[in-house]
């Protein structure tokens, strides 16, 4: 496992991989709050949807924003196949991989708890949250290597299906104290009285954590369909228009699946339920194979460079934008050219050069060969 920033050596990628992970963290990284700003500063009416768009769902419903972390968790699947495929070709043995797929959950759960909980007050654990995005991610990939190295393709959909349905069974099936069975209201959800009855410290919705125990089980089942994905980018008994083809099948045919589950079991972020990761998975499959062909296939590649510059180190962008203010940074730098614009544009175009900012630092990284990896 790379811990620490190194030289990154050549080796054979596709610049869709990255230039999706890149696209994906645009948004974490100032291009929702961006778009947000501009609601109701323009006449344009799709703007202002769009804007919407860049807001989570509150409780049932779906919105573009809701699609980032399942993405990312989707994108780390793929990534994870290429990684393992290649160690297996140089014959690393099994035990070898479990450990460093162990070693580097660890670390992003740690991570992830310094990231939710900095400052650190360790004399306070009632004060501190305990899960994080980093951590579900550190879980999921530490999955996925098991179900990867043990079982084949087929099998590892089975084990899909297997925690979907399960999941959903339990939700509806198993009884909560003063609620009962199937309730999937936001205070008797059986989530919810999991995590309160077993998840020490804070609970970021109060009542329950979207990250913490339950939705660990179908949030994973991301990172196992972007190993299928990964798979299918790895064959070399396909040609890459069929590779294209396949993916959309899967994807379409989940996404599919996802509204009709939606029905009875609502698609729900904060739940993680079945029917979201059905159609998130499935969305996940399509954008995948849209930058695919658009990138690797057809080589229009210029437009990717922006992306790509993120994506090939989004860990030091999810740290730097927590842990530095760029718009505070951005404020004081433009603050005398902000004076010939309306009032009105402030926050949108602070939030915009707080992008450009944090963009020309990874832009440092990349010019010199710094990848943090883990």
């Amino acid at each position: 496992m790379q811990e620490n920033t190194t030289t990154v050596t050549k080796s054979k990628r596709l610049l869709s991989i990255d230039a999706l992970r890149g696209f994906d963290m645009f948004f974490i990284s100032g291009g929702a709050a961006f778009i947000i700003y501009l609601e109701g500063k323009t006449s344009l009416p799709w703007l202002d949807e769009l804007a919407i768009q860049m807001e989570h769902s509150t409780w049932h419903g779906f919105t573009f924003l809701d699609f980032i972390f399942p993405l990312f968790l989707f994108i780390s699947g793929v990534s994870l196949s290429f990684s393992l495929r290649r160690n297996m070709e140089k014959g690393v043995p099994k035990t070898q991989l479990y450990k460093k797929a162990f070693k580097r959950m660890i670390v992003l759960m740690l991570l992830g708890f310094v990231y939710k909980n900095s400052p650190v007050h360790l004399f306070a654990p009632s004060t501190l949250r305990y899960v994080s995005v980093l951590g579900r991610i550190g879980i999921a990939t530490f999955a996925t290597t098991l179900l990867y190295l043990n079982f084949s393709v087929t099998k590892r959909l089975f084990w899909v299906i297997g925690i979907l349905l399960a999941y959903y069974a339990a939700l509806f099936l198993i009884p909560v104290p003063g609620f009962g069975a199937g309730d999937i209201s936001f205070d008797g959800n059986l989530v919810g009285w999991i995590d309160r009855t077993l998840m020490p410290g804070i609970l970021i919705q109060g009542t329950y954590d979207e990250n913490a125990i339950l939705t660990q089980f179908p949030a994973l089942t991301l990172a196992v369909l972007g190993a299928w994905a990964g798979d299918i980018l790895n064959s070399k008994n396909i040609s890459e228009n069929r590779k294209v083809i396949k993916m959309v099948i899967i994807g379409v045919s989940s996404i599919i699946i996802g509204l009709i589950w939606n029905l009875h079991f609502p698609i729900n972020k904060r739940l993680w339920s079945s029917s979201f990761i059905a159609l998130t998975g499935g969305m996940a499959f399509v954008e995948m194979a849209l930058f695919y062909w658009v990138i690797d296939v057809l080589k229009y590649r210029k437009w990717t460079f922006f992306f790509k510059v993120i994506g090939m180190n989004s860990l030091v962008m999810y740290f730097a934008y927590h842990f530095i203010d760029f718009r505070y940074t951005a404020a004081k730098l433009f603050d005398g050219i902000l004076v010939i614009f309306d009032d009105r544009w402030h926050d949108s175009i602070i939030s915009l050069l707080g992008l450009g900012i944090v963009w020309l630092f990874l832009y440092f990284l990349y010019r010199n060969k710094l990848f943090l990896k883990i």
